[in-house]
């Protein structure tokens, strides 16, 4: 048998991080059997469904790289197919139309709580309507068995029994004939051969009921389940938006590496040992849902960020440059126009957590600023180290090899010929040429912005230190 997994998301909004590790799980699964892994698009919410939504979570599976073997497949394409199932098992007697008005349903409902009853549609119309009432539009519900359980060797949480007494007939199609979750699900499920399927477990509940429509469709072969916990935020209560970024791409927005935050959510509830770091195919080897935790899993911010800048830090420079360049371009950096973002990389990256603090590190190596630091200028450009700035800048612009030993050469010896330690001469140099006290070293900082660059900054320095000389 060969195993086909599915993700199934809503595009009634972003692609959130536990849709996110769902995928992913699904992903793992099939790439570690050898299987498909199939995108499908559940629209059949017309009014919440957007366009905008279903790019989101085409853009969000694309950053992450996790790539689909079929899809994306829209249910809104499967209109006809839905209506002949519900046509089938409304012509088998497995369903029936209902009558029920919404009030009749609420004073149902409520003389139910009153006797402290389970809310639930008590099947009045199950056996047919004498005399239909004229200009009402039915909902087909589905002939839910009254006896007997539903029992399911979920994969995460063992086996899980539902008495089927405990189940009312569930709406199938709406008034206006369109199908709802429960019936398109099994249907999708069932066409597309899906072997394995792994969600959330907030669906756990609708899982007897689609496995007694497959039933009731003649289907023998079950797909296995795996129903996972949910995600906490750190105040143990479900992840939201409070929480801060849970959309996918917000962490993209936020200077993540996709490979980071996957790495983050497999471990959100999944776990091998005591291995925190696995690369794509370590978890493709290793991966199995039976080792999906039972209980929910808490969000910690601290431990991804932790994660992103080990990825950063040990990522070959050409992968960060890569991502990196998206981020210049959304601060106006034109990346062609200054050094090679691999060496900017390779620069900065033992100071950057995020690609959003690497990109506002860096851009002193592509663009000038109008102002230094308050702070740093006040320390560092004074008039003492006036006379050796000159000097230095005249060292510097006779270098014919501009290349980070010639200039740390030329600092060293300016700083012996004033009799001064190299730290006193360098570190108002960087704040010259960067506008603030932090850079990468700063041989390497100069050699990347460029000499007519440094120059010209030394220049800028030169005048702003004799502008506070002449006002005292």
């Amino acid at each position: 048998m060969s195993v086909r997994t599915r993700f199934a998301p809503s595009p009634t909004g972003y692609l959130h991080v536990g849709g996110a590790r769902t995928a992913l799980f699904s992903w793992l699964y099939a790439r570690k059997h050898g299987g498909s892994f199939i995108l499908r698009i559940e629209d059949t919410d017309q009014e919440r469904s957007t366009a905008e939504s279903v790019n989101a979570i085409l853009e969000g599976m694309t950053w992450l790289g996790l790539e689909y073997d079929e899809g994306p497949l829209y249910q809104t394409d499967r209109f006809a197919r839905y209506d002949e199932v519900i046509q089938k098992l409304l012509e088998e007697g497995k369903a029936y139309y209902c009558y029920c008005s919404k009030d009749k349903l609420e004073i149902m409902r409520a003389k139910q709580m009153a006797r402290k009853e389970k809310p639930r549609y008590d099947g009045c119309c199950r056996n047919g309507v004498d005399s239909p009432p004229e200009g009402v539009s039915p909902v087909v519900r589905f002939k839910t068995p009254k006896n007997g359980s539903v029992v399911i060797d979920d994969r995460v949480r063992g086996q899980v029994v539902f008495q089927n007494s405990e189940l009312d007939d569930l709406v199938i199609a709406r008034s206006d004939g369109t199908p709802t979750y429960n019936l398109t699900v099994v249907v999708d499920d069932l066409d597309m051969g899906l072997t394995h399927i792994i969600r959330g477990d907030d669906h756990l509940n609708n899982t007897p009921r689609q496995i007694n429509i497959m039933k009731a469709l003649g289907v023998v072969d079950i797909p296995s389940y795996a129903h996972v916990p949910m995600i906490l935020g750190d105040d143990g209560k479900r992840l939201s938006k409070r929480h801060g970024a849970v959309g996918v791409m917000q962490y993209r927005d936020d200077g993540y590496l996709p490979e980071a935050l996957l790495n983050y959510l497999v471990r959100l509830g999944w776990s091998h040992g005591d291995q925190e770091i696995f690369s794509l195919d370590e978890l493709i080897e290793l991966f199995d849902d039976k080792d999906i935790n039972n209980s929910a899993s808490t969000f910690n911010t601290s431990k991804l960020l932790w994660l992103n800048q080990h990825y950063i830090m040990n990522s070959a420079p050409e992968h960060i440059a890569h991502h990196l360049s998206w981020h210049m371009g959304q601060l106006g950096i034109d990346p062609s126009q200054g050094p090679s973002l691999v060496d900017v990389v390779l620069a900065t990256r033992e100071r950057s957590k995020t690609l959003v603090e690497m990109a506002q590190g860096s851009l002193f190596f592509y663009k000038d600023f109008e102002e230094f630091d308050v702070k740093a200028a006040k320390k560092n450009l004074k008039a003492a180290i006036q006379k050796p700035l000159m000097a230095l800048r005249d060292q510097l612009e006779a270098l014919e090899l501009w290349k980070g030993e010639a200039i740390y050469n030329a600092v060293i010896e300016t700083a012996k010929s004033f009799e001064i330690k190299m730290g006193k001469l360098a570190q108002p140099l960087r704040v010259a040429i960067t506008g603030n006290s932090m850079s990468p070293p700063i041989d390497i900082t100069a050699e990347l912005i460029g000499k007519e660059r440094v120059l010209k900054r030394i220049d800028f320095a030169l005048k702003y230190i004799q502008n506070r000389m002449d006002k005292n």
